[in-house]
C-alpha cells in the first residue's frame, strides 16, 4: 500500500521524474515500486513527465456556424404559443377523462356483485378502474409541469 501511495505522489508531482519499477513475482503478481530491486522480474519503467498545463477555459455558448439554420423571434413566439395551446387542450381533455374515471371508480366501489364472496374479488374488479385513475392523474401532473416549463 505504501508503494502505491508513493507511486501516486510521484506521478502527481509536477515535472518530477522518479524511477519506477514494475516487479512480477513467480506467481504472476504485479507490484509497482519506486525502490530499486535486484529481484528477478523487476524492470525499470520509462515514465514521461506529467503534463501539468491547464486546459484553456471553455465557453458555455459555442458560436454558431454561419450556415446554421435559425428561426426568427416572431416565428418562435408563434410556435411557442401554438405549443402552449395544444398543451392546454390536452390538459383539459385529460382532466375530463380523469373526472370520468373517478366517477366510474366511485360507481364500482358502491356496487357489490353477488359473485364476490370475499373482498379480494372486489379488489380485483376495482384494480383496472384504479389504474385508469392513476394514469390520468400522472398525465395531468405531467401536462401541468410541461406548461409551467414552457415559455
Amino acid at each position: 500500500m505504501r508503494t502505491l501511495l508513493l507511486m501516486a505522489l510521484a506521478l502527481a508531482a509536477p515535472h518530477v521524474h522518479a524511477e519506477m519499477w514494475k516487479c512480477v513475482d513467480q506467481d504472476g503478481n504485479t507490484r509497482y515500486t519506486n525502490v530499486k530491486s535486484d529481484a528477478k522480474g523487476c524492470k525499470a519503467l520509462n515514465l514521461d513527465p506529467i503534463n501539468t498545463v491547464t486546459a484553456p477555459p471553455t465557453t458555455k455558448v459555442q458560436p454558431k456556424p454561419p450556415s446554421f439554420p435559425s428561426v426568427g423571434t416572431d416565428a418562435q413566439r408563434q410556435r411557442d404559443a401554438a405549443r402552449r395551446k395544444i398543451l392546454e387542450q390536452e390538459l383539459a381533455q385529460e382532466q375530463r377523462e380523469l373526472e370520468l374515471a373517478k366517477k366510474q371508480l366511485a360507481e364500482q366501489q358502491g356496487t357489490r356483485l353477488g359473485s364476490e364472496k370475499n373482498y379480494a374479488r372486489v379488489e380485483e374488479r376495482l384494480k383496472p378502474y384504479e389504474t385508469r385513475v392513476r394514469l390520468h392523474e400522472v398525465n395531468v401532473e405531467s401536462l401541468k409541469k410541461e406548461l409551467a416549463n414552457s415559455r
